[in-house]
């Protein structure tokens, strides 16, 4: 039988764990027998990435940019007893998050439907998709821990040297703080990516917040 051809490269982003055995069994029984399909592999292994000082997932979403589509398996993102379990030279950041960063941030998360699956409300008929911001905020926020009581403030300096600096909190004792992030761009790019599927789809578009 021939091989159905593809005509660009995607994307194949490796991960940890069982995902990895799962994926070279489905690349192996499921897209090779019948796809002529040449992947752009990364291995995005907490090794690896811990080996490479975690350029591969930047590597890797540049990548998506080039060829415009990607796979990618589940992949830990370290706490501190994973650190200590794969010996770690630090708690590397979501690659999730740094992906999305890169890519734009959009999730839209729509379930499969199955005529023989029944649903807990047999009167919908079609998916209800979720749209996720997901670039900035808790993905790439910072946080911290204070020793003790003191003044916890939030600045910043902008290029021309002016500053604008708030009071959050004036704590009575240690505790810890994160600071967050988002860009108007990307703000506006989450509508129109937002309004657009819904468009393409033509299912109405509701913010929840």
């Amino acid at each position: 039988m021939a091989k159905i051809k593809v005509a660009n490269p995607v994307v194949d982003m490796d991960g940890d764990e069982m995902t990895r055995i799962i994926w070279k069994l489905i690349k192996d029984k499921l897209i090779f027998p019948y796809l002529d399909l040449e992947l752009d592999y990364f291995d995005l292994s907490v090794e690896n990435r811990d080996a490479t000082n975690d350029q591969v997932t930047i590597d890797a979403a540049e990548a998506t940019k080039e060829h415009g589509v990607d796979v990618k398996c589940a992949t830990i993102t370290p706490d501190e007893q994973r650190v200590t379990e794969f010996n770690l030279k630090k708690m590397w950041k979501s690659p999730d998050g740094t992906i999305r960063n890169i890519l734009g941030g959009v999730i839209f998360r729509e379930p499969i439907i199955c005529q023989n699956v029944p649903r807990l409300v047999p009167g919908w008929t079609q998916p209800i998709i979720v749209g996720r911001h997901a670039f900035g905020d808790q993905y790439k926020a910072t946080d911290f821990l204070f020793p003790g009581k003191g003044l916890l403030t939030m600045k910043f300096v902008g290029e021309d040297g002016a500053v604008i600096e708030h009071e959050v909190y004036q704590a009575p004792g240690a505790g810890v703080a994160m600071g967050m992030y988002n860009l108007d761009e990307s703000i506006r790019d989450f509508a129109h990516a937002s309004f657009a599927y819904g468009l393409g789809r033509g299912y109405p578009v509701y913010l929840s917040t």
